[in-house]
Parts: C-alpha cells; structure tokens; sequence
C-alpha cells in the first residue's frame, strides 16, 4: 500500500505544475488571439483595397502614379497623396532627429542630473498631449505664421511638418536615450584612456556605437508621422494635388482617408479607392517595422562581436 501511495503521488500532477500548465495555455491563448486579430485586419483591408482593381477595374499604374484625385469624376490618382505623407514624414524626421540626438547627449553624457530634472518632465509632457490639441496648436499658431512669413493661406506642408516634428519628437528622444545607455560603458572608458576628449568620445564613439538604435528611433518617429491623421488634416489644406512647394495646400494618405471615409457609401468604387489608400497606408507602416526589424538584428550582431 506505501508503494501504491509513494507511486500515486509520484504520478500525480502538483498544485505548482498545473497552476504552470493553466498559465502557459492562458499565454498561448493570448498570443493565438494577437496573431488572428492582426490577421483578420490585414485580410480585411486587403480585401476592401484589392476590390478596387478587381472589381471595380481601376488600373493599380494609374492608381498608384495619377497625378489627379477626383472619386466623383472617375479620376482615382494617389500620387498627390502619397508624395504629400513621404515629403511631410521625411521633413520632419530631418528637423527631429538632430534635435533629439542633442537632448538625448545632454541627457546621458553632459548633465545627467539636470536632464533628469528638467528636460525629461518636458518631454514627458509633450508624449502625453492629444494629437487634437497638436493640431489646434497649429492652426491658432503656425498657420498664421507661415502666411505672416511666406504669405498665401498658411496651410500646407511646412505647417505640416512644423506640427509632426514636436509630435514624433519624443519618441526619438526617449529611443535614442535609451540607445545611449546600451553602449557598453567599456568604449568610453577606452575611449578617455587613450587621450581622447570628451566630446571626440561622444562623437566618435558613442554616437557611432549607438547608431543603429538612433537609426531605429527615426524610423519608429516617421512611422508615428506616416500615420498620423488629425493633427496633419488640421493644418495640412486637404488639397489633393500634387505638391508644387512647402507653402501650397497638400494633403496625404490619412487626411483624405478621415475626409472621405463618412462621405462615401460601402460597396461603391468610390469607398473602395479609399480602402486602396488605407491598403497603401498599411503596406508602408509594414515596410517601416521590417527595416526596424532589420536593423535591430544588425545591431544585436554588431554587438555581439
């Protein structure tokens, strides 16, 4: 009968292995569900985008490089559009990043301790701000003053981009802090053992280490900018040509996606063409995460050597 008891405790699963058991089919549960949300959105948007070429017969060429935007009339160019996100994403990652890389360095290598005090909570605060808000921001402060600067109505891309900029800028900020830290403290320290100044260490060394970090921080802002909709359709002009200067009235993919999605009926050519645009949108925010991917992996390998 001891034998029979030691071998049936023995077999007997214990209070610890299946609370283990419950907790790794709750994660796996979890992660099943991600992966078929994720799924049904891409096949969804897929679906409702691709119904413009394969249903309605709009050309995929003429969609993708018309010059002319106009759903009621038969003309379904997204040219203007898609130039108006590259030139207003691109733009303000050039005006962030350096900004960025500077708070970033004041951070970690100059002044830590004020940096923590002061330029941290400010940049905190930017983070927690409504796009919404960005956006009124622009239109009470910025618009005016480009047509104070440069004349016309004031809306268009450089307003654009003057609002992108201070929105993407803390995300830049925080990765690049945080891809700072990362830099084995060994590189510096060889770095001021040779004779090394404190600013040629920073240049030279930490920045060069952390360049793929840095990297990823201005890839991650640009996807915020690509993708942002309210603030842009704001100050932006919505105008659906394709852009001729930084002071006319443009438009991109997420301001013509918000005008003319509740002004369209579902099934019709000109719903799906919108779809087309979120399908393009899609596709992009993709291309963004595969080239963080990619150069999160060289970082790894470089670090790794």
């Amino acid at each position: 009968m001891r034998n029979q008891d030691l071998e049936k405790q023995l077999t007997t699963p214990s209070k610890n292995s299946r609370l283990e058991k419950f907790g790794k089919s709750i994660t796996f549960f979890c992660l099943v569900l991600i992966v078929f949300i994720v799924a049904m959105i891409l096949i969804f948007v897929a679906q409702k985008g691709l119904s413009t070429f394969f249903v309605d017969g709009v050309n995929p060429i003429t969609f993708l490089f018309g010059s002319k935007w106009d759903p009621s009339s038969g003309s379904f160019g997204a040219l203007p559009m898609i130039l108006g996100s590259f030139i207003v994403t691109i733009l303000s990652a050039l005006i962030a990043t350096p900004i960025a890389i500077g708070a970033a360095v004041f951070m970690t290598e100059i002044s830590p301790k004020y940096g923590a005090k002061i330029l941290q909570p400010a940049i905190e605060l930017l983070t927690g701000i409504p796009s919404v808000v960005y956006g009124f921001i622009g239109l009470q402060v910025i618009v005016p003053f480009t047509r104070l600067i440069f004349g016309g109505t004031g809306f268009g891309i450089l307003s654009g981009v003057c609002v992108l900029f201070v929105m993407i800028l803390p995300t830049v900020t925080f990765m690049t802090i945080d891809s700072l830290k990362a830099v084995p403290r060994h590189y510096k320290e060889a770095s001021l053992a040779m004779g090394a100044t404190r600013w040629q260490t920073i240049w030279r060394v930490i920045l060069n280490a952390a360049r793929p970090g840095i990297f990823t921080a201005v890839i991650f802002g640009m996807a915020r900018a690509f993708g942002e909709a309210l603030a842009i359709q704001m100050v932006v002009g919505n105008s659906a040509v394709v852009p001729s200067s930084l002071t006319t009235p443009a438009a991109t993919l997420t301001s013509v996606l918000t005008m003319g999605i509740g002004n369209t009926v579902m099934g019709t050519v000109q719903n799906n063409v919108l779809w087309s645009l979120a399908l393009v949108l899609l596709i992009m925010s993709l291309g963004f995460n595969m080239l963080v991917k990619f150069i999160t992996r060289e970082r790894k390998r470089n670090y790794a050597r």
